[in-house]
């Protein structure tokens, strides 16, 4: 299958530019990314995909027996790079894809040369001494609303992961990405989103890496971040003062500064 129809990978910026790899998170697709992109294609060569299942992917190529690890999605990054031909890649990945550029680093090291993780978790759920931000029972009744009624569970939860109650335009775009997900496969990468445990994989990270986290983000906790940053050595942690789990969208030139400024120290 032609990996490039696949995952519906698209391309902006100057051809011979560094690789700039755009990964996006649970229900969303490339087109979050709009916001930062033209900021970034100045100087990068800035790829977008949508993981199979999402957006304009095939939605043919869904497995549920591969999508059900973060390594099948993890795979998608690294048969893009091959397919590419690329090396060295900056990797920026919202969300759980934060963890999925992990995995794909460790999978292809030489395509993967630094890490962006945007509103990381490696666990969103509370373990002991460690807070993700969620109970077992928060999200079991989170998966259990979301396998019973979808696009009700979309319409509650979207804005609530957005923030910014004051600019409801945000939380109803996140809305719209959630529900033009099949709804079959939404629950399979919720599951394997939400019932993700990817803390041993951070002391593993050897590329340079950004943390960047949102001064308030209730799916993401500033306690995660600290996390994140502490357990991954050399890990530079920026704190943006923005709300929300996704500041691509709600705060654009702040994440994208954000990011030019990381690759301009590590480049």
């Amino acid at each position: 299958m032609d990996v490039r129809s696949r995952n519906n990978v698209t391309a902006v910026g100057p051809p011979d530019g560094p690789i700039l790899l755009l990964a996006h998170g649970f229900g969303c697709d490339q087109n979050m990314w709009r916001l930062v992109v033209p900021a970034l294609a100045e100087r990068y060569r800035v790829v977008l995909f949508d993981y199979v299942g999402s957006g304009g992917s095939d939605l043919s190529a869904f497995s549920r027996e591969r999508y059900s690890s973060l390594a099948g999605y993890a795979r998608d990054v690294v048969e893009i790079c091959d397919e590419l031909d690329v090396e060295d890649v900056v990797f920026v990945g919202h969300s759980v894809s934060a963890m999925v550029g992990i995995l794909a680093a460790r999978m292809a090291p030489k395509r993967i040369g630094a890490l962006v993780m945007v509103a990381p978790s490696p666990r969103y759920i509370d373990d002991g001494d460690y807070r993700g931000g969620f109970t077992a029972e928060d999200i079991d009744e989170l998966l259990a609303s979301l396998e019973s009624n979808y696009l009700g569970w979309s319409s509650t939860m979207a804005p609530v992961i957005m923030g910014n109650p004051e600019r409801p335009e945000l939380g109803q775009e996140l809305t719209n990405s959630f529900c033009a997900t099949d709804p079959d496969i939404a629950a399979v990468f919720a599951h394997t989103t939400f019932l993700s445990d990817s803390r041993a994989d951070l002391p593993d990270v050897t590329v340079p890496t950004l943390v960047l986290e949102c001064s308030q983000d209730v799916i993401a906790p500033r306690e995660v971040g600290a996390y994140v940053h502490a357990a991954i050595p050399s890990s530079r942690l920026v704190t943006l003062d923005a709300t929300g789990h996704c500041p691509q969208l709600s705060a654009p030139e702040a994440t994208a500064e954000a990011i030019l400024g990381f690759l301009a120290a590590h480049r």
